[in-house]
C-alpha cells in the first residue's frame, strides 16, 4: 500500500484546479491535468489513487474520458466534480463507473469527506482482494473447496481472470461444480453488482432455446402475446452463463456467435439489432474438439468461447480433497437437519475407495441421505447407499439388477425408450421422486421432464 495517496484533478479551468488543490494539499499528493489527453498521460505516470473529474471540457468531455478509462480496464475510482447539477447527468456518470458525484460550489469539508470515504472504500476492497487471494492459496474459492494441486490451479487461474472481461469456458464432468465456479468468477468481477443470468442449453427443447436467449416480439409466434426480453438482454451489464453449451443446436450456435462478435442480439420476430454488454461464461461436460470434428459444434464459436479455459477435475482425480469436502458438507447438512454427526473410520475408508462418477454433487447427495437416515452420532458403513458400499455406482447397480435390458433390443427406438425409463426411474428414486430436484440434476427443465414422464408412462409407485 502507498504511504501517500495521489489524487489527479482533471479540469480545464485553472481557478477550479487551484481551489481543489488548496482543499486537498497537505493530506495528499496532488497532480493536475487540464484536458483528457493530459489526464491519460498523468494516469500512466502518476498512477493516482483517485481522480477528480470535470465533465464539461473542450475536446473530449469528462464522460467520454471516463468511458475510455473503464473500457481500457482501469478501475481507478473517479469522483465527478461538475457545475452540471442535474439528476440525469449524475445518473449517467454513475452508470459509466463513477464512484460519486459532487456539484461545484461545494463546501470544502464536504469535498474532503467524499474523498476520504472513497479512498477508505478502495482500501477495504484491496484488503478483501488480498484476503481472497490468501483463501485461494489455502484451498478455498468462495463456496468451493480443494487443497489439491489440481484444484489450486483452477482457483488461482479463476482468481486471475475474474477481474477481467475475458470470455471463459469451463470444462468438467457433470457434478464437478462448473456452475459454482462461474458464479464465483462473476462475484469477483467488476460486474458483480450487475445481473448473473444462467441458461442451461440442454434443459429446453431446441424450439424454445432461441426465444429464451434472445427474446421475442409480440406476435412473433402463436402464444407470443407480449414482448419479452431474452437472457442476453436481461444480463446486460453483467454476466451470462451458458451451461452445457455443447448441447446447443447449430442454428442457435450461429446466433450466439453473431452476438459475441457484434455485441448485439435480435429478438425473434424483430428486425432491430439490440446492443448488449455482457460477459460470457460457458460450460460443458462434452468433448468439444470431438464435436467439432463430427460437425456438431462450430469451430469459430469454440475459439470465441475459449479465450480462457478452466478444467475442473473429476472427484476421483483429487481424492485427497475428499475428507475436506465431506467434512464441510457434513457440517452444512448437520446444521440444516438439526443433527451433529461425524464419520466413523470405516465409513470414511469406503468413501475413499469409491470413484464418485457423479462427482461432488453425488458426494453431497449421498451424505445428505446418510445424515437423514443415520441413528447414532456417527455415520457408519451401513448408513451409506448400497452403490457406494459395493463400489459399483448407481448406473452399475441398475445394470446388475437387470436394468440393461435395452441392450438386447434390436430396434433402436425401443432400446432408447427402455434406457430412458430405466435412467429416469433411477434418478427419481435417488431424489425420492422429487421432480424439481431430478430435473435440475439431469439438466432438463421441470416441465420438459414432466412431459417426458407422461410420454414414457412413468408414475410414482403407489399412484
Amino acid at each position: 500500500m502507498k504511504s501517500e495517496r495521489t489524487i489527479l484533478i482533471v479540469d480545464d479551468e485553472a481557478a477550479a484546479r487551484y481551489g481543489t488543490r488548496r482543499a486537498l494539499d497537505g493530506n495528499y499528493r496532488v497532480v493536475e491535468a487540464e484536458s483528457a489527453a493530459m489526464a491519460r498521460a498523468a494516469v500512466a505516470s502518476a498512477r493516482p489513487d483517485l481522480i477528480l473529474l470535470d465533465l464539461v471540457m473542450p475536446g473530449e468531455d469528462g464522460l467520454s474520458f471516463l468511458r475510455s478509462l473503464r473500457n481500457s480496464g482501469n478501475q481507478t475510482p473517479v469522483l465527478i466534480v461538475s457545475a452540471l447539477d442535474t439528476a440525469k447527468t449524475a445518473v449517467e456518470a454513475l452508470q459509466n463507473g463513477a464512484a460519486d458525484y459532487i456539484v461545484k460550489g461545494f463546501d470544502i469539508a464536504e469535498l474532503r469527506a467524499r474523498v476520504t470515504n472513497i479512498l477508505k472504500i478502495e482500501e477495504l476492497g484491496a484488503e478483501n482482494a488480498r484476503l481472497r487471494r490468501e483463501l485461494v492459496s489455502d484451498g478455498q474459492f468462495g463456496r468451493m473447496l480443494g487443497t489439491s494441486a489440481a484444484m489450486r490451479r483452477v482457483f488461482e487461474m479463476a482468481e486471475r481472470v475474474a477481474p477481467s472481461d475475458a470470455t471463459v469456458l469451463i470444462l468438467g464432468e457433470s457434478g464437478t461444480g462448473k456452475d459454482l465456479l462461474a458464479q464465483e468468477i462473476h462475484a469477483r468481477s467488476t460486474r458483480a453488482a450487475k445481473p448473473f443470468v444462467a441458461m442451461n442449453c440442454a434443459a429446453l427443447p431446441e424450439n424454445l432455446i432461441e426465444s429464451e436467449l434472445f427474446g421475442y416480439e409480440k406476435g412473433a409466434f402463436t402464444g407470443a402475446a407480449q414482448q419479452r426480453k431474452g437472457r442476453f438482454e436481461l444480463a446486460s451489464g453483467g454476466t451470462i452463463f451458458l451451461d452445457e453449451i455443447g448441447d446447443m443446436s447449430p442454428v442457435t450456435q450461429a446466433k450466439v456467435l453473431r452476438g459475441l462478435e457484434n455485441r448485439t442480439v435480435e429478438r425473434l420476430g424483430g428486425s432491430r439489432a439490440i446492443e448488449v454488454d455482457v460477459r460470457v461464461i460457458s460450460a460443458t461436460h462434452r468433448n468439444l474438439p470431438d464435436a467439432i470434428a463430427e460437425g456438431r459444434f462450430r469451430e469459430d464459436l469454440f475459439y470465441r468461447l475459449r479465450v480462457v479455459e478452466l478444467q475442473l477435475p473429476a472427484l476421483r482425480e483429487h481424492k485427497e480433497d475428499l475428507a475436506l469436502l465431506a467434512g464441510a458438507f457434513l457440517e452444512q447438512l448437520g446444521s440444516r437437519h438439526g443433527r451433529r454427526v461425524r464419520f466413523d473410520d470405516s465409513a470414511m475408508e469406503i468413501l475413499r475407495r469409491y470413484d464418485w462418477p457423479g462427482n461432488v454433487r453425488e458426494l453431497r447427495n449421498a451424505l445428505e441421505r446418510a445424515v437423514v437416515l443415520s441413528k447414532g452420532e456417527a455415520i457408519g458403513v451401513s448408513d451409506l447407499p448400497e452403490e457406494i458400499r459395493s463400489g459399483v455406482g448407481a448406473v452399475g447397480a441398475s445394470r446388475n439388477a437387470g436394468g440393461d435390458s435395452y441392450l438386447v433390443e434390436a430396434d433402436f427406438r425401443e432400446a432408447k425408450r427402455k434406457f430412458e425409463i430405466a435412467y429416469l426411474k433411477r434418478k427419481l428414486e435417488e431424489h425420492r421422486w422429487n421432480v424439481s430436484k431430478t430435473a435440475a440434476e439431469v439438466g432438463l427443465h421441470r416441465q420438459s421432464l414432466q412431459e417426458k414422464l407422461r410420454e414414457l408412462g412413468i408414475q410414482r409407485p403407489g399412484k
